[in-house]
């Protein structure tokens, strides 16, 4: 039996991060016919296999078998592609999902009638279609035990000001996974939503088309990705690492949200 974690964004920042984590976090099983493989989608091929030789070459025993899976997963195009790529595996021989870290997507900066709405929609589909459809379409391979990790943001909890689309596409992430969680509680299936704040990746990079190199006071992103794992292995359905990351979010509770998104509009500029 081959027993599967799937990583989507694997190529780069908290991805790749999990990536390394999921790998070198050995499991004990005393059972020798379960061969463990670690999937890695992105859709930069060069830079998957350049994270698969990372992690290969780090560690001395391979507790995974890697497979770099070059797709893009935005939209319903890409998540037939990725059903297709299920049932091809499936056809070749048997196996169950124990983990998927559901982490592709990004971000733009700036007032919405200042960003381009093409890349605005992109953003819809693979923060959110794309997530929904991986979600709907490992359900059939999950079984108890398995768990799925859907990264949101700590930009879910409100609305805000020049970062509209973004903020609520993590918002709908938030709440999907939450009432997914409730759904699949008796099968014995765990949903974990990672709402980071700042984080330091290629994020502000993406989001602001080049304008801002890196996030503002990243926190780093190995004790960030550590604390999810932990979390999520506990069944923690709303995952903060930061403890002023869990001050913001419980504050939100207090602040109208149409307050926030006017101060965040007025008083958080973004480069674009």
């Amino acid at each position: 039996m081959r027993k599967i974690t799937i990583i989507t964004g694997a190529s780069s920042g908290m991805g790749a991060e999990f990536a390394r984590q999921i790998y070198k976090n050995k499991i004990n099983s005393n059972d020798t016919h379960i061969i463990r493989e670690l999937w890695l989608f992105a859709r930069n091929k060069e830079k998957l296999e350049s994270v698969k030789s990372e992690l290969e070459n780090d560690s001395e025993e391979k507790s995974y078998i890697i497979r770099t899976v070059p797709m893009n997963l935005s939209g319903k195009e890409g998540i037939n592609l990725f059903k297709t790529f299920l049932s091809t595996e499936k056809f070749s021989g048997g196996f169950e999902i124990e983990l998927v870290v559901n982490n592709a997507g990004f971000g733009t900066y700036g007032p919405f009638e200042e960003t381009d709405l093409d890349r605005e929609l992109e953003m819809i589909d693979l923060n959110c279609t794309s997530l929904t459809g991986m979600c709907g379409a490992v359900l059939p391979y999950l079984h108890k035990d398995s768990s799925i990790i859907n990264v949101a943001s700590l930009a879910s909890f409100l609305p805000l000001g020049n970062f509209a689309v973004y903020a609520a596409t993590k918002a709908y992430v938030l709440s999907f996974s939450v009432a997914l969680a409730a759904e699949l509680k008796d099968k014995g299936i765990t949903v974990s939503a990672l709402c980071p704040g700042s984080v330091s990746t290629d994020f502000a990079n993406v989001a602001s088309n080049g304008v801002r190199k890196e996030v503002l006071n990243g926190k780093d992103p190995v004790k960030v990705v550590a604390h999810c794992l932990k979390k999520a292995k506990k069944g923690k359905k709303i995952i903060l690492w930061s403890p002023k990351w869990k001050f913001t979010a419980f504050m939100s509770h207090f602040i109208g949200r149409y307050l926030c998104a006017r101060y965040t509009y007025k008083y958080n500029k973004r480069p674009h």
